[in-house]
């Protein structure tokens, strides 16, 4: 029995475009092991089997009578999806940050499972990292096991599990896939077929009959209405990425937020605002007081049963950049998230660590889902914040130090943001057009400086 992708998955694969490559990135840079490169390399090979679709490629049915269906990869290559890269000296953040733009900007290969891994050796200090990319189709909720979650142990001691036979299923037949279909079909009729057909010639309308996004709902219907305010943020984009970082203490943002009230979130907003209004004017952009800027925010939210953390909701939220006191801007946040929050009863942080384990690019992969599934005239970019845990994590005996997300842009826009908190830190992935968006490093510099001005505040 094959496993059928889901219309949902299927329609992001058809809205899909080669400049516009939907997956999602991860920068993981680590002590480097006691093994070195060999060791992750065995470790990830090892933990294959506990992540059987990265084994597994998509296949059309014949005459797409349905969407495409999950079958193992005959010819599946380690050596293809696990590679090995080295950095010149001094082997810099800057040089590193260059490598994984040039990676970023890459689509994946629809021929093959749709990830890719990159051992990266040569940093300064003897660090290595790993940068990943995965398909957001490969991720089917947050119950989903991530790449990054099986390779990661809370131990630096933990054995590396003995490899697992593998033996690809035949590949089914044209016919076989026909039938399936029709079997299908025959059992839940109401699925249409017709829409898998439609959505090879119109993948936007497939979008529209889909409605809702990884789940959820958009539920900020007066910011739905209006389009998103004009920003250089949206413009034609190109196939090139450029990719910069940003790091904030924990401890930090929860000063903040004691001293001025909200969450940490509703900081962390804040201080992603205040680093656009001063981008914006560094810009020459005209900034005055009603100035504001629509950010996506996917929220994980309950389920009506009660269950946590299975659906993603996505939310509009206008980021007030003409506001110039940080103080004000936060507590404008802060009533818009606790509007959104209750509405949607959102998961607390240790919930969503606790059911996920550490699963990043699945997260961030459910928010960039939801940014395919809505127009881009309705926000201006997206914003995805994923917590971790505050315990240090290994890979084959070496303590994972940083983590950034790259969450994939969307057609018309220039810029993502993704946030990921981890043992003390929050790092900060800025994602952007290399031609429209050309100095994102100095707006990653600003979200450091916003994070001191706030601190500097609550003193």
């Amino acid at each position: 029995m094959v496993a059928r992708l889901s219309t949902l998955e299927a329609s992001f694969l058809y809205l899909e475009e080669p400049g516009t490559p939907m997956h999602v990135g991860g920068v993981l840079v680590l002590e480097k092991p006691p093994g070195g490169l060999d060791a992750l390399a065995a470790l990830i090979e090892a933990r294959l089997s506990l992540v059987p679709r990265y084994r597994q490629r998509v296949a059309e049915v014949p005459g797409h009578l349905a969407n495409p269906v999950w079958v193992d990869d005959p010819e599946f290559d380690i050596d293809y999806h696990l590679r090995r890269s080295g950095l010149p000296r001094p082997g810099t953040e800057d040089q590193l940050l260059s490598l994984v733009s040039r990676l970023t900007s890459r689509p994946l290969d629809r021929r093959r499972p749709l990830w890719e891994a990159y051992l990266v050796e040569g940093l300064h200090g003897g660090r290595v990292a790993v940068v990943t990319k995965t398909h957001p189709a490969l991720v089917d909720g947050l119950g989903a096991v991530d790449l990054g979650q099986v390779l990661l142990d809370v131990s630096p001691d933990a054995p590396a599990p003995e490899p697992v036979a593998w033996r690809p299923r035949p590949l089914p037949s044209g016919a076989e896939l026909v039938w399936s279909a029709v079997e299908d079909y025959r059992q839940r009729p109401s699925s249409l077929l017709g829409i898998a057909r439609s959505a090879v010639t119109d993948a936007r309308a497939t979008a529209v009959r889909i409605g809702g996004v990884a789940g959820g709902l958009l539920r900020t219907a007066g910011s739905a209405i209006v389009p998103a305010p004009h920003s250089p943020l949206n413009a034609p984009i190109g196939r090139q990425r450029r990719v910069a970082v940003a790091c904030a203490d924990l401890d930090d943002l929860k000063r903040v937020r004691k001293a001025h009230g909200g969450t940490v979130n509703d900081v962390l907003l804040t201080v992603v605002t205040g680093a656009l209004r001063e981008w914006l004017l560094s810009r020459g952009e005209p900034v005055v007081g009603g100035t504001s800027v629509r950010a996506l925010v996917p929220v994980s939210v309950e389920h009506e049963e009660g269950s946590a953390g299975s659906e993603v909701s996505s939310h509009l939220v206008d980021l007030p950049v003409g506001e110039p006191n940080p103080r004000v801007r936060l507590a404008r946040l802060t009533y818009a998230m606790r509007g959104i929050t209750q509405h949607g009863r959102s998961v607390g942080a240790d919930s969503l660590i606790a059911l996920s384990g550490f699963a990043p690019s699945t997260l961030h992969a459910l928010g960039a889902r939801a940014a395919r599934g809505l127009s881009r005239r309705l926000f201006n970019l997206v914003v995805t914040n994923v917590p971790g845990p505050q315990v240090p994590l290994y890979a084959a005996g070496g303590r994972m130090l940083q983590v950034f997300p790259v969450v994939p842009l969307a057609r018309g826009q220039g810029l993502s943001i993704g946030m990921t908190s981890y043992d003390g830190t929050v790092f900060f992935g800025l994602n952007a057009d290399r031609d429209s968006v050309a100095d994102v490093d100095v707006l990653a510099d600003l979200i450091e400086q916003e994070v001191a001005q706030l601190v500097e505040a609550s003193a």
